[in-house]
């Protein structure tokens, strides 16, 4: 992995529970790209709609897990459309005030995915000194997808490409 190729890209971490999708999942999907719907949360969606765009980079963070952490890494490479999940009767996302004419939550697609050498726990990041002002390591921060600062992004690479 590169260090930070253009002074526009951002950086993100994006939290998923394994067993529901996780980094493995992605490098075995088609195409390894997958849709990231079903995120209900405003704040996060305006990150996708407003800020993501493709070229980003994504730390893919397995949240809920023993342990919990960094798996690796992924890109951004669709940018934001409006979540099918949420017109889906059947899915456990659905919101009946989302229409396709007035969609209420949107997802991007995310791809290339790059697993690491080396999990890096929750635990591991804490140990970090450099890490301490990441989103993820503050007490009641939930937000499942958040912006994480070129030097955070480069530390966690670093620590994960290490056998």
């Amino acid at each position: 992995m590169s260090k930070t190729s253009s002074a526009a890209q951002n950086f993100w971490l994006m939290k998923s529970e394994p067993d529901v999708f996780s980094l493995h999942d992605l490098v075995g999907r088609p195409g390894q790209r997958e849709l990231w719907d079903g995120v209900r949360n405003y704040q996060a969606r305006n990150f996708m709609m407003n800020e993501m765009k493709v070229g980003d980079l994504v730390l893919f963070y397995h949240s809920n897990a023993e342990p919990s952490g960094v798996a690796g890494v992924a890109e951004i490479i669709e940018p934001a459309r409006p979540d099918p999940s949420a017109w889906d009767k059947k899915s456990e996302y659905f919101d009946p005030k989302s229409t396709p004419e007035n969609p209420r939550w949107y997802c991007v697609t995310v791809g290339k995915p790059r697993p690491f050498k080396s999990f890096i726990s929750l635990e591991e990041l804490r140990q970090h000194a450099e890490l301490k002002d990441m989103l993820v390591l503050r007490k009641g921060q939930r937000l499942s997808i958040q912006p994480v600062t070129p030097a955070e992004f480069e530390c966690v690479v670093s620590l994960g490409m290490k056998k």
